[in-house]
């Protein structure tokens, strides 16, 4: 048990972006075994007192916090220090550096990556959209869509779409049986938005679609679950891809979030060449 590191993640916001750097950095080693305690929108030095109190009690304590208050972020590491805990701040340093550079202060405002102005409406309204673009719907209007998604089933266009919705790029998908699948619009100008083919391994794909139905406990279709009846659905698509030009991402060994990079290289690229 004395090996096991006890993660006090403390932001004065969300957490969200703490969340995410630690995913990122906790990836980089293999033999390390942790418990998370988690705590969003700490703001007054009381809350960081008692957190500091449950902290000192622990063996192999690490603090890592994202605080843009300065004072509360020196009551922090004044207390951590005094009681040997290692703490760490994962924006402070970038803080500083940005404000020289750009010669002028921080506002230092928790939740300022949540402020409601344009953006943030962007991103609802672009969410709003792709909720209902999905699987095909709404397409009289597909031409709206930043990015236009297509796929057979289970080629993770849903998932993929609500993170892209999330960085603000209003998304539909489109499952594809066949090239009768591709709406009219879409044959007639391919070129009508940023459309992105998703492809994966067939076996891969098999795996998939048996897990789908046995998670909802529906009896397995004999073709949606057929490798051969799979394989040609995957060949058909790439075909499909290739005829009307459109670039196409293997999803097989790719998260959603790296397959929603490569996606936004792909529509900064045809934003560009749109000019």
């Amino acid at each position: 048990m004395s090996n096991i590191y006890q993660i006090y993640l403390i932001s004065d916001s969300t957490g969200e972006t703490l969340d995410r750097i630690f995913l990122a950095l906790k990836a980089q080693f293999k033999n390390f075994t942790y418990k998370t305690h988690s705590y969003s929108f700490i703001r007054t030095q009381n809350q960081i007192s008692k957190i500091i109190d449950i902290s000192s009690n622990q063996s192999n304590s690490i603090i890592l916090y994202t605080i843009v208050d300065v004072d509360l972020a020196n009551f922090l590491l004044k207390h951590s220090e005094k009681n040997k805990i290692p703490c760490f701040s994962v924006l402070g340093d970038l803080i500083i550096n940005f404000s020289k550079i750009l010669n002028q202060k921080a506002s230092h405002l928790p939740s300022g990556q949540h402020t409601l102005n344009e953006e943030y409406y962007n991103r609802i309204e672009a969410i709003q959209f792709t909720m209902n673009h999905d699987d095909g719907n709404l397409i009289n209007d597909i031409e709206k869509s930043d990015i236009i998604l297509l796929g057979v089933s289970r080629t993770s266009k849903t998932p993929t779409s609500i993170y892209l919705a999330n960085r603000g790029l209003r998304t539909s998908n489109i499952p594809l049986i066949n090239e009768n699948s591709v709406p009219e619009i879409l044959r007639r100008n391919p070129k009508i938005s940023c459309v992105v083919g998703l492809t994966t391994e067939p076996s891969r794909l098999l795996d998939l679609r048996k897990n789908r139905m046995n998670s909802l406990r529906e009896t397995e279709p004999i073709d949606y679950t057929n490798l051969e009846t799979i394989s040609k659905e995957v060949e058909g698509a790439k075909k499909t891809f290739k005829k009307y030009n459109w670039p196409v991402i293997d999803v097989t060994r790719k998260s959603v979030e790296e397959t929603a990079a490569s996606i936004i290289k792909i529509h900064e690229i045809y934003k560009n060449n749109d000019k």
